[in-house]
């Protein structure tokens, strides 16, 4: 398609529609963690899409005065408190809390073997992965980066 710019010289014409017309779509933003949790403990998302979302969201996690991760031991498998949003990790430690940000792939690269998470613990849509589904998960993980 061909047109003429604004002093006569022939050239290719801009399509039509898009920026063209004015109007911009942005590419859709993929849901935050907190939504996949939602989405997924309420049946609307494959555990596949949940993991997807949650390998690069970031994790709010509760620490202490040495490094890494505090544990819950009186549940019947350690797990650790993590959280989607730092309101909900608030809402759970308090205002004033200590607490790292990673991403979800970094999660099931650091978190000891034999340990689960809990997500969002004080939340309306909690979620429990014990060490057996952490394992799956990054099998998973595993699995479609390398093949």
């Amino acid at each position: 398609m061909y047109g003429y710019d604004q002093n006569g010289m022939a050239g290719a014409a801009p399509p039509m529609g898009g920026a063209a017309m004015g109007a911009s779509y942005p590419e859709p933003s993929p849901p935050s963690l907190a939504d996949a949790v939602r989405a997924f403990t309420t049946g609307s998302m494959s555990a596949e899409d949940f993991q997807a979302v949650f390998a690069t969201s970031k994790v709010y996690c509760p620490r202490g005065d040495n490094p890494g991760f505090l544990a819950l031991h009186d549940t019947q498998q350690p797990v650790i408190p993590m959280f989607s949003s730092l309101k909900q990790l608030r809402r759970y430690a308090g205002k004033e809390s200590k607490y790292f940000v990673i991403t979800g792939a970094e999660v099931l690269d650091l978190l000891p073997t034999g340990y689960g998470f809990v997500l969002d613990m004080e939340g309306e849509h909690r979620m429990v992965f014990d060490a057996k589904a952490v394992e799956q998960m990054v099998e998973f993980t595993m699995r479609r980066m390398y093949g």
